[in-house]
């Protein structure tokens, strides 16, 4: 199975399979019609505290990554998440302009098996 990640500002397609929002705050300006989600999984994101700590800062990509992956050791939508990837592609929807640097890419690391550290 597939996982896709893609911005929320970004078209739904029929390519995306199940679409996942990953943030835990609505992305700010997209339509809940619009934004075609098939489910807001907001326990997975990024603790509050860890999430201001990291404001997308380039040279904290390392160590939130590590910290974020600590937060999910024990949460239960982490398995929900893997459950659903399981059964047919999904897409992780997320609104951080970096796309590169964001709780998405490290849950695609981690559904695709890699559980790499950088």
């Amino acid at each position: 199975m597939n996982v896709m990640l893609k911005r929320a500002y970004e078209l739904p397609s029929e390519t995306d399979g199940q679409r996942i929002l990953v943030d835990r705050l609505w992305p700010r300006g997209v339509a809940k019609a619009k934004a075609r989600i098939d489910l807001w999984l907001k326990d997975v994101a990024p603790s509050t505290e860890l999430r201001q700590w990291f404001g997308h800062d380039p040279d904290k990509w390392p160590e939130f990554k590590k910290r974020y992956r600590d937060e999910l050791k024990n949460n239960p939508a982490l398995s929900e998440l893997q459950e659903l990837s399981r059964h047919g592609d999904i897409t992780l929807i997320y609104g951080a302009r970096n796309q590169s640097n964001n709780e998405a890419v490290v849950l695609k690391e981690i559904l695709d098996g890699n559980s790499r550290h950088e």
